[in-house]
């Protein structure tokens, strides 16, 4: 099989893993002297965003869609009967590099299928990195997905020479795992992840004992473990999980493994699946509850319990969760904007980040109006049911919780839009 016929079947096989993101990422910045190539600065064709609003271009390819595991839900599982490749590691370096100085990516995304077992396929994978950096000096972003079994020797390697790592879970629970992936374990996914965290903490604390700035910058230079940390993948859909269980699993997540992202990805259905699994994808719109769901646990101060009660352990598809809080919670509005605290405001809809710290900014200098924040692009309709102004105040008819739930929802049509996908 060519080599253009084995990136066709390759990329295509690795669209399902949506943990491709490059956020974190070093500067390796490249000098004109120092015979070095690629950088994770620059342009060319945007598949990704770092949070400084740059976009960065992955090559996002599997070394093999071979697979000893016969996860239901996976398109390359052992018994499906898709077309199947496998890259030499020589030839995903010869393509990324190629790619590289055509100026379509600056960086390499490269997940596996398991052959033969966990250590031979992350040794595989750990070939290509060490070419890269080694042999050819590559300066770019480097993503790799590690595999849960692989020995700590062979996962340390990896975060040697990627930017990132990611362990994707799957499914939330080991219910749903033993189901329709039996041969994967929550536990050991668990503890692949704990020991990349325990490697991120070691270089951070190199880093944060260092005492001169000269110290300092050989400490960064010495930084060698996934300096961007480590992400991971749920599938939304496949099993019986609802919301809460995938919130619930994503907040302990977080808090036990600090994972920079974890991604949710829409059940796809796909030929000859299981009878295990469900015939219609679920909602595309659940998927983005979801992922707001996510925003409002790591940075606007909810618990879990506020996002979804055990009462509602789905989330609401017509409005978003932040405004389904405040519909719960009618008593703790209106806020008066000149005078709330921003923890508070960041729980108004329509508020964001951005937008509550420019409030508290601006009301040092004087009294808001309706004036004032509609000139700091503040989403008027969205949020004056629920806050004072100098000169505003909402009717008990404008706080109605029926027609604010009304205003708030989506169009049915628009509802319909996302699963056209």
């Amino acid at each position: 099989m060519n080599l253009e016929r084995k990136l066709e079947i390759l990329a295509d096989a690795a669209k399902y893993d949506a943990s491709c993101a490059s956020s974190g990422g070093q500067r390796r910045k490249s000098q004109a002297t120092d015979g070095s190539i690629g950088s994770t600065t620059g342009s060319g064709i945007c598949h990704s965003y770092a949070p400084d609003g740059r976009c960065i271009s992955l090559l996002k390819i599997l070394l093999t869609n071979r697979c000893i595991f016969d996860c239901a839900y996976c398109v390359n599982r052992r018994s499906s009967d898709t077309p199947r490749a496998t890259f030499t590691p020589q030839e995903v370096v010869k393509l990324t590099l190629d790619f590289y100085k055509r100026n379509y990516i600056e960086g390499l995304f490269l997940s596996s299928g398991i052959t033969r077992n966990a250590d031979h396929t992350m040794e595989q994978l750990n070939q290509v990195a060490i070419q890269l950096r080694e042999v050819h000096h590559f300066r770019g972003y480097i993503h790799l997905k590690t595999i849960p079994e692989a020995s700590p020797e062979l996962i340390e390697i990896a975060g040697k020479y990627a930017d990132r790592l990611s362990v994707n879970i799957e499914l939330p629970t080991q219910t749903g795992l033993e189901k329709l992936a039996p041969e994967k374990n929550l536990r050991r996914i668990q503890n692949s992840m704990a020991q990349i965290r325990s490697k991120n903490d070691e270089s951070n604390d190199r880093l944060n004992s260092a005492k001169s700035e000269r110290m300092r910058f050989f400490a960064r230079k010495s930084r060698s473990f996934a300096p961007a940390g480590q992400s991971t993948q749920m599938i939304v859909g496949a099993d019986d999980a609802k919301d809460r269980n995938v919130l619930e699993r994503a907040d302990f997540l977080y808090k036990s493994y600090k994972l920079r992202r974890v991604y949710y990805s829409g059940y796809s259905p796909h030929d000859h699946a299981s009878s295990l699994l469900p015939i219609k994808r679920p909602p595309l719109v659940r998927e983005n509850r979801l992922y707001q769901a996510d925003w409002l646990l790591r940075f606007y101060g909810f618990k879990l319990d506020e996002i979804t009660p055990e009462s509602e352990a789905e989330l609401p598809l017509d409005i978003d969760p932040k405004s389904a809080w405040a519909l719960r919670n009618r008593e703790f509005f209106p806020l008066d904007v000149n005078r709330a605290s921003r923890e508070a405001l960041l729980r108004v809809p329509g508020l964001g980040v951005r937008g509550v710290d420019r409030l508290i900014e601006s009301r040092r200098f004087g009294s808001l109006s309706l004036s004032d924040l509609k000139r700091m692009r503040i989403p008027l309709q969205k949020v004056l049911p629920f806050i004072v102004t100098r000169d505003y105040r909402p009717t008990l008819l404008e706080r109605s919780s029926e027609r604010l739930r009304a205003k708030l929802a989506k169009p049915a049509e628009q509802m319909l839009l996302p699963l056209s996908r």
